[in-house]
């Protein structure tokens, strides 16, 4: 198995010639004298001697020994404790956290090419931060100002580690048919009785304190999801004066055996009158939540592109090294007894197609996460209103048209490998399991493409799509009298005129069906990721057009990457349109009791 490395690069790349980094983070107040390129690539470079020496090399024996429960206790597995003091003490707990109680305070644009190596190092232990993360979200901007002091220092430290508790046994998707009680105490706490599942990290021994976020309804809460609210629960109380205090009246029943990412551990919580307080308002705990859900999925996409990145480096590195046949071509390697299986076509097409997706969809998640951005740092109202409806729009796509390529692309290096990427000792197994659980939690992809189709397309008009499609058009006409960028900007133009007719169409069906979005969602936003990822290849093959005179093969590489694209995976678009097209009458033809 291939050892990680970071592709500082390709981020660098993206971030500084793609994106401008430098001159749009200046652009924002909220991060004035926070951040330049020379304190992003300090962070970069300091991120990647990290997980590569201390963090990836756990990762497979993680896979084999997994996190072990033992009567209400869990083990993580070796070297994740170590390495888990190691990543908080240089800081990167609190990366992207509030400078008012300890954080960092950078912005998403940098923080999101850490998270990919990290979950590229191993998923099963970025799990932990993205979860402790996504909980600092929440308390930050929902929490009161005791909560806030009480909690955030030492979660953003890592002193102690967050946990989101959202599911339960016969309520996923549809939480506003949770069953967890919460009844007021009368001195500002509450007390949680229920059981969650499902819940990543929720017990272990890598941290002094786990903070649980938990849904739960209390006795005279509204039916369905507007009776929902959400309450913090420690795993130890937490005295006055910051110090620990007795265990809470909850535990860990279990843990699950997963597919995979099995370093990590699914717990079963259950609490017993457990004391918690609220954070936010009664009965919008959903609200609450979805602070950090955008943020939670672009990650979830960027943990599916981490595992996707290391499959690919693992793939080419075997495909360099494995002998077999000779090239069409004739012999390549006449001193050697056959050539390396990189000469084939064939292998070649594979490692393209898991290049060019990978690539494009670091760029796609750093533009998504420029949006969160805005959203955040911005000072303008009318700018942090726009960014708010992209982030939504954008955010299904990242999470779920990411997940799905990477899983596709860990499966096709698995193929590379022929028989040895079905044996564990290579490692591609894993990761095609690793990655599989990313098109299935934080949202299951269908849900977030009937979210795309249904809420964000359908339900304002396509609204938020305008958008989008303008920037888009505003970059084709900027760039129309480019001839030697023509090959991308005349077939980025067809398909976004072919994204606003298909969308106009579904609009249309919608009013009159009922079944038109469901049958349109998957296709549409798999049209919808092919797309905008056609948009950030033309973006990225502009740059690469305007240095191919500096002599580096860098920029030849990503033009050739670009084409790649355009030619062999953008025509993709054009069965998914015809999908959709088609409608759904065929979906729903069949009686339920044929099936």
């Amino acid at each position: 198995m291939a050892e990680y490395k970071a592709p500082l690069r390709d981020m660098s790349f993206v971030l500084n010639e793609v994106f401008d980094a430098e001159n749009f983070w200046a652009s924002l107040p909220g991060l004035e004298g926070v951040v330049d390129p020379e304190t992003a690539n300090a962070v970069l470079e300091e991120a990647a001697k990290l997980i590569e020496q201390e963090i990836a090399p756990l990762n497979r024996e993680s896979d084999e020994q997994g996190s072990q429960w033992n009567d209400g206790e869990v083990t993580a597995p070796h070297g994740f404790k170590e390495a888990y003091q190691a990543f908080c003490e240089g800081g990167w707990n609190g990366l992207g956290g509030n400078p008012e109680y300890g954080g960092m305070g950078m912005p998403k644009t940098l923080t999101g090419q850490v998270e990919e190596m990290l979950q590229a190092g191993s998923m099963s232990f970025g799990l932990a931060p993205m979860l402790t993360a996504g909980a600092c979200l929440s308390i930050n901007a929902h929490g009161s100002d005791e909560l806030k002091e009480k909690y955030l220092p030492n979660m953003y430290s890592g002193v102690w580690s967050g946990a989101m508790d959202l599911t339960e046994p016969h309520a996923g998707t549809d939480l506003g048919i949770i069953r967890t009680k919460a009844t007021e105490n009368g001195d500002g706490s509450y007390n949680i009785t229920g059981t969650k599942i499902f819940i990543t990290w929720g017990e272990h021994d890598m941290a002094e304190n786990i903070i649980h976020l938990v849904l739960a309804k209390l006795p005279d809460a509204p039916a369905g999801p507007k009776g929902i609210s959400l309450f913090l629960v420690p795993k130890f109380m937490v005295n006055n004066d910051g110090s620990l205090g007795e265990r809470n009246s909850m535990g860990c029943g279990s843990i699950e055996k997963k597919m995979g990412i099995k370093g990590s551990a699914t717990c079963v919580m259950n609490f017993d009158e457990a004391k918690g307080w609220l954070v936010g308002e009664v009965n919008q705990g959903l609200a609450c939540m979805f602070t950090m859900m955008n943020y939670e999925r672009l990650v979830v996409g960027i943990q599916a592109l981490g595992a996707a990145d290391m499959s690919y480096q693992n793939a080419v590195e075997y495909a360099r090294d494995r002998l077999q046949s000779r090239s069409p071509e004739g012999k390549k390697y006449p001193e050697k007894a056959a050539d390396p299986i990189i000469v084939h076509p064939d292998v070649r097409r594979m490692l393209l197609a898991m290049r060019a997706q990978t690539e494009g969809a670091r760029a796609f998640s750093t533009y998504v996460a420029k949006w969160l951005d805005i959203t955040k740092f911005s000072d303008n109202a009318e700018d942090k209103a726009a960014a708010s409806g992209m982030v939504a729009l954008l955010t299904p796509v990242a999470k779920a048209f990411v997940s799905d390529k990477a899983l596709e692309t860990t499966v096709i290096g698995q193929q590379i490998f022929g028989g040895h990427g079905f044996i564990r000792e290579w490692g591609q197994e894993q990761l095609v399991r690793d990655v599989r659980i990313t098109q299935i939690y934080e949202g299951a992809n269908g849900i977030q493409a009937m979210d795309l189709m249904g809420r964000k397309v359908v339900a304002n008009g396509g609204k938020d799509l305008e958008t989008f499609t303008a920037e888009v058009q505003a970059f084709i006409d900027a760039n129309s009298d480019d001839a030697a960028l023509a090959e991308f900007i005349r077939p980025l133009q067809a398909e976004i005129n072919n994204l606003k007719d298909v969308t106009a169409q579904v609009i249309e069906q919608a009013q009159s069906n009922p079944n038109a979005i469901g049958a349109a969602a998957n296709d549409y936003l798999h049209l919808f990721g092919f797309t905008a990822l056609a948009y950030m290849w033309a973006m990225m093959a502009k740059v690469a057009l305007a240095k191919l005179d500096s002599g580096d093969e860098f920029y030849a590489t990503k033009l050739k990457l670009a084409r790649f694209f355009y030619q062999r995976q953008l025509s993709a678009t054009q069965s998914l349109s015809a999908n959709i097209k088609a409608g759904g009458d065929t979906l729903m033809d069949l009686a339920e009791e044929l099936f």
